[in-house]
């Protein structure tokens, strides 16, 4: 058993000021809060004042960190995101920007004398020089907007990411006269995504910087009419696509699949693309998602995150590393390189790799991992399988992201976050860390300290599972509080230390809960068994440890009343633990949680994911030349739907029997229900099914629906809402006055 005080890095007053010269804030400028916290406690108002940093990036010459830092205002229910810069080594840090309208992606050019950003969905380039900004110069006038951007080695080409259209209709396409009809029509799956209705996919271009503003590029898709997305949605970003050092080739992660393929695969390929000639060459064959390409800097090796499974989006995610055969040197050398050697450098790691950067010398690679509860920095060597070595000691108590700069004494800059504060910039060096950030210290100074213990609770396959316990601040255990369990999402995913701006454990333990937090059978920082284990079985062991979470931290003197709270797949277990839990539990929230199973998989866009996760696949295979059904109830275009209602799987037969609706005739326990109206991943509907039977059932519940929200609630306003609406709801129910 492991117990930690909150401890946050204190910043001398320099350190927090802010170099502005001259600089006027333009209108609509949002700068950072000087709330003043109340009675030591954090309250939604004080999370929703913290400076959000990001993206940090470090300049050609090494000294000077480029970031930006988003701050909110709930009276205007908006955020702005302004540039600054500090020196590598930490201290004074320095705003570029004042912007009312949000700058991102900013870069530095390849000669540090320029650094290039995102306004208004266009790529713009100011010089840099005695850190400030000069007169800013428009370089993109893309008609559809830029989304993201990367500069070529030597800065001569922009890739960037914009749209075409996609093939959903809409009734303006065949008759202009119906440009007020408001329709959407498709012949095929994936019209709708996430929380969008996909009227445009995008594709990456490439263009020549120095001629003038940029209308248009090349289209490394081949044009409009190719229907593959590239990168990736929903989430897939510039990551996927990456320069060669020499600025010849650029390697690009793509799903090159449309329709119902689209919907039921995870099959993404890597390939190589060629500016000069056009040609592209596919670097890796089948499998599931192939993602983040990333060139050594002698462009010797190509590495990559690649999962060997098609369909399944929790599979293992590997580091490979292949080495680059160029053609010979010499006159007529036209053609790609290819890939050889093709290594799997994490087949002995029992984790999950991801953001592999390279090191300077291109003999290894860094990498972060969650292992074992917290998100760790590793190093691999590039031509070994099993010769790993972990960079941050596992009493470290962070979740680490992955460096964005490797200095020449060895030294890493990376990011780093807890429960306890989010984002800031820090060194790491020989399992040393120094923070260089202090973007929130004004605030958190002000917040009064918490414990955070590790607990491990036997499950009841014999396993052990990580539990975390947030305490209140001053907490006294002769005193009596309630508690929250927090059901994860997912299912696949962990409780680490990361830091949320929805799911705020830290602002949980400061409104005077006990909260606990058990990686149950599922979460994906303990090994792929246990990670797989809840494929095919939502209702199984999962449910035994929230169940035996529960009770072992209400046999506590300490803790009164009990809630379960969880979004997603952790409202599928809010609902699901709602009709089996007896007298555990004393209220429940759950947001945008899946209530029909049955109806969800009809509804819902990303088929892979249910027909994997709902029963399992005995065979997964698409068959050329098919487009309909065969007959015989099980496929569709050669897709095996292993996990649909009518498959005859014993798992699928067994998960649908079990659906949380089907248990509605035990609830008895008061309930909050929360969807965003825009949520196409779980339909909204999925909420207001269970609010609706609540009601039937008499049972005390309420509904709440964010008609413009999706998955997650981003408005400021709506936020702060969310929130008080969520402590309304547990006070009402669990205190004991």
């Amino acid at each position: 058993m492991k117990t930690k005080m909150l401890t946050i890095a204190m910043a001398v007053f320099s350190l927090l000021a802010c170099k502005q010269e001259t600089m006027k804030p333009q209108q609509g400028y949002i700068g950072p809060s000087d709330i003043q916290v109340q009675d030591g406690r954090m309250s939604p108002e004080v999370l929703l004042s913290l400076g959000r940093l990001s993206d940090p990036q470090l300049s050609p010459d090494g000294k000077t960190i480029l970031y930006g830092v988003s701050y909110t205002s709930i009276a205007d229910n908006r955020s702005v995101r302004n540039l600054f810069t500090l020196p590598a080594e930490g201290g004074e840090k320095t705003q570029l920007t004042m912007d009312g309208k949000s700058l991102s992606n900013a870069r530095w050019a390849p000669d540090g004398a320029s650094i290039y950003f995102l306004q208004g969905g266009q790529v713009w380039k100011a010089p840099y020089k005695n850190g400030r900004l000069g007169k800013r110069e428009q370089v993109t006038d893309i008609p559809k907007g830029v989304d993201e951007f990367a500069l070529s080695p030597d800065g001569s080409q922009l890739l960037y990411v914009s749209s075409v259209r996609s093939a959903v209709e809409r009734p303006a396409d065949t008759d202009p006269l119906l440009s007020k009809a408001d329709a959407y029509a498709t012949e095929d799956l994936m019209y709708r995504h996430w929380d969008h209705w996909v009227e445009e996919i995008s594709h990456s271009f490439i263009a020549t910087l120095g001629n003038g503003v940029i209308r248009e590029g090349l289209d490394i898709l081949g044009g409009p009419d190719v229907l593959f997305q590239l990168p990736n949605g929903p989430f897939g970003g510039i990551e996927n696509l990456c320069w060669s050092p020499d600025g010849r080739y650029i390697a690009y992660s793509c799903k090159k699949k449309t329709g119902k393929e689209y919907a039921f695969s995870t099959d993404t390929e890597i390939y190589i693309f060629c500016p000069l000639t056009g040609e592209t060459t596919e670097v890796t064959l089948g499998g599931g998602y192939d993602t983040v390409p990333v060139w050594s800097p002698d462009g010797s090796k190509l590495s990559w995150l690649s999962m060997e499974r098609d369909g399944y989006e929790a599979d293992k995610v590997r580091l490979m590393v292949a080495d680059v055969i160029y053609e010979p040197e010499g006159e007529g050398q036209t053609g790609n390189p290819a890939i050889g050697n093709i290594l799997d450098l994490t087949a002995e790691f029992a984790y999950n790799a991801d953001g592999p950067v390279w090191a300077a010398d291109s003999k290894s690679l860094y990498f972060n991992s969650l292992v074992e509860g917290v998100q760790c920095i590793f190093n691999v060597i590039a031509d070994e399988e099993t010769a790993f070595f972990r960079l941050t000691s596992p009493n470290l108590w962070f979740d680490f992201g992955s460096p964005f700069a490797v200095l020449q004494d060895g030294t890493l800059l990376t990011t780093y976050c807890s429960m306890d504060f989010p984002t800031e910039m820090v060194s790491v060096n020989d399992n040393s860390i120094q923070q260089i950030s202090f973007e929130n210290a004004h605030i958190l100074d002000q917040l009064d300290g918490h414990e955070t213990e590790a607990r491990y609770i036997e499950t009841s396959d014999g396993g052990q599972m990580l539990t975390w316990v947030l305490y209140p601040p001053q907490f006294d255990r002769t005193k009596e509080y309630p508690a929250i369990e927090i059901c994860l999402g997912g299912p696949q995913g962990t409780l680490s230390q990361g830091w949320s701006y929805r799911w705020n454990y830290c602002l949980m333990a400061h409104q005077g809960f006990v909260v606990v937090l058990p990686n149950r059978h599922g979460t994906t920082a303990f090994g792929q068994p246990w990670c797989e284990q809840i494929s095919g079985d939502y209702i199984g062991l999962n449910m035994e440890d929230y169940l035996a979470a529960g009770r072992m931290i209400k046999a506590e003197p300490y803790v009164g009343k009990l809630a379960a709270c969880g979004a997603s797949y952790g409202g599928y277990s809010v609902y699901y633990l709602a009709g089996i839990h007896g007298d555990l539990y004393d209220c429940f929230i759950a947001h945008a949680g899946i209530f029909n199973e049955e109806h969800m998989y009809m509804t819902t866009e990303e088929m892979w994911f249910p027909n994997w996760d709902n029963g399992g696949l005995e065979e997964y295979a698409y068959t050329e030349g098919e487009t309909g059904p065969r007959g015989d109830g099980k496929t569709f275009g050669g897709i095996l739907q292993g996990g649909s209602p009518w498959s005859n799987l014993p798992k699928a037969v067994r998960h649908y029997a079990n659906s949380p609706h089907k248990l509605v005739q035990n609830w008895h326990t008061p309930i909050l229900c929360i969807h965003g109206g825009s949520d196409f991943r779980v339909p909204y509907d999925e909420g207001m099914a269970a609010f609706n039977a609540a009601q039937m059932m008499g049972v005390p519940s309420k509904l709440i629906v964010f008609p413009g929200e999706n998955h997650w609630i981003l408005q400021p306003q709506n936020a702060l809402y969310w929130h008080r609406s969520y402590f309304e709801w547990l006070n009402r129910w669990m205190r004991v006055n």
